[in-house]
């Protein structure tokens, strides 16, 4: 049998600690970025949700997007958020954004038309993000919820487009009480009863 040199026993000892080192970082990522799809059901109630008073009453259709910055869930739905900018704003719907309180990041330059909110009244019981907020142009709440439902995002799955399609046309559109499973992150603290 052979006997391995020096220079190729270093060469094996490098490949086994890189081998070991994209394995842990494999893992890490895995453990902090992937989580299995969470069949957990998520009720929205927009009871207690109220804009801003500088934003309420008649005027343009509000969208609310709640965002958390930590959640992995946003990566899916911010490239739909993008789309739906590009596509309501010159029909005059108005973006805003709602960060979770205590969080910090920044959205995409692409999502850079969303107008911060920096309190809005019963945003800190939601029971989870990325979620959606829609005012009519009378300022009642139209929709309240999940921008689609399931693990991923896109206008193929959205509950969105019909939404604004229909306000825009004037139509009523009343769904400000939701239940849905999807890709989700909790938002208020659990309490602790």
């Amino acid at each position: 049998m052979p006997r391995l040199s020096r220079k190729n026993l270093l060469l094996a000892l490098l490949a086994l600690v890189w081998l070991g080192g994209m394995l842990l970082a494999y893992r890490w990522f895995e453990t902090r970025y992937l989580r299995t799809f969470d069949e957990r059901a998520a009720v929205f109630s927009g009871a207690q949700l109220r804009l801003p008073d500088e934003l309420a009453g008649s005027g343009a259709i509000r969208l609310v997007h709640f965002w958390d910055p930590a959640c992995p869930c946003n990566v899916g739905n911010q490239q739909h958020l993008a789309e739906l900018i590009e596509r309501y704003v010159p029909q005059g719907v108005q973006f805003h954004v709602v960060q979770k309180p205590g969080s910090q990041g920044r959205l995409p330059a692409e999502l850079a038309a969303l107008r911060p909110i920096d309190a809005m009244p019963g945003s800190a019981d939601l029971p989870a993000s990325p979620a959606v907020a829609i005012w009519d142009k009378q300022g009642q709440l139209a929709y309240f919820g999940p921008y689609s439902e399931g693990l991923v995002c896109n206008s193929s799955n959205s509950f969105i487009e019909p939404i604004l399609e229909a306000l825009a046309a004037d139509r009523k559109v009343d769904a400000s009480n939701t239940l849905a499973v999807g890709c989700f992150c909790e938002w208020a603290k659990p309490s602790s009863e």
